[in-house]
């Protein structure tokens, strides 16, 4: 058994342990507020942009854009959205998991052929430990994500996705539902499946049915145009583009503060069991030690 001074002294540990994890949880809330604020001030302007397109899109206008364009996938991009630091419970592991998963799909193209952009520390690690090269992307736009930085790294993909040095970009991210579910989503950001964005419109629609939502839909396909629609249309998908990067950003961003928030929320509740187990631990000891000597004195007395 260990001695009363070792019992003591983990205690304190533990009991400074708890404070770093506690300060932790409350520093991570928040800058998940914080995050939050940035999902709400942008859903307005995603939600908007979506639904002009999709209003477009519903007139079965033909489009010519070479971001639509589908060809048989010999080089493949894969951006993972990670966090520059750990101590967020297993948001990293997840993440670099399906990475891996991916990378095995297109394990048949070639390692030069298979392009990994990191957007996280982390991610950036566990693509060099694989034996990969990883490309250069902003490491601010991880922690602390920007709309200009999404828009450099969206049209970056573009271009190389226009030149023919990539034929496919898939996008690997988590999710912000709430603070306890954080839904990780691999998707395929290039060539853009419009169908798609009509359809989560369409979606959006359905939940949403108030006598507002009846008034906008009866008046939305009433624009003036210029110079046409399906310039328009083209003009307006590499500004989708920017903007599902930059919400995969803001959205990965979040839901690495709520899982950390969460993490240090559990530590702190696995120090307060200790401590107290600890504390059960000292008192019996020290009991233990107080009788022993009580009948060392009474057993002197005797003789």
């Amino acid at each position: 058994m260990a001695s009363l001074k070792e019992v003591k002294t983990r205690i304190n540990s533990v009991k400074s342990t708890r404070k770093i994890t506690s300060a932790m949880k409350m520093v991570a809330s928040a800058k998940l507020h914080k995050a939050q604020g940035a999902i709400e001030n942008m859903l307005p302007y995603q939600k908007k942009l979506n639904k002009i397109l999709t209003n477009f899109l519903s007139a079965d206008l033909p489009i010519e854009s070479p971001y639509v364009q589908e060809r048989e996938v010999k080089r493949v991009a894969i951006v993972v959205f990670s966090s520059n630091t750990s101590l967020c419970g297993a948001f990293n592991a997840n993440v670099i998991k399906m990475m891996m998963q991916t990378i095995g799909e297109f394990r048949t193209l070639g390692q030069d052929n298979i392009l990994i952009f990191p957007v996280g520390k982390k991610v950036d690690e566990a693509a060099k430990r694989m034996g990969f090269k990883p490309q250069e992307v902003s490491p601010t736009l991880s922690d602390k994500p920007t709309y200009q930085e999404a828009a450099e790294l969206a049209h970056r993909l573009m271009d190389m996705y226009v030149a023919g040095e990539v034929d496919r970009v898939e996008i690997i991210y988590h999710h912000f539902k709430s603070m306890g579910i954080q839904i990780l989503l691999r998707e395929t950001y290039l060539p853009i499946n419009l169908t798609n964005v009509v359809g989560e419109e369409d979606g959006n629609k359905e939940g949403n049915r108030g006598k507002e939502d009846i008034q906008e839909n009866e008046i939305a396909n009433d624009y003036i145009i210029e110079p046409n629609a399906e310039e328009l249309i083209a003009s307006l998908i590499p500004t989708v583009l920017s903007q599902k990067i930059f919400t995969a950003a803001v959205d990965s961003n979040a839901s690495e503060h709520a899982a950390r928030t969460l993490a240090m929320q559990v530590a702190t509740d696995n120090a307060n069991e200790l401590i107290q187990d600890l504390t059960k631990q000292y008192n019996k000891s020290r009991q233990q030690a107080i009788t022993n000597e009580l009948l060392d004195i009474v057993g002197g007395s005797m003789k």
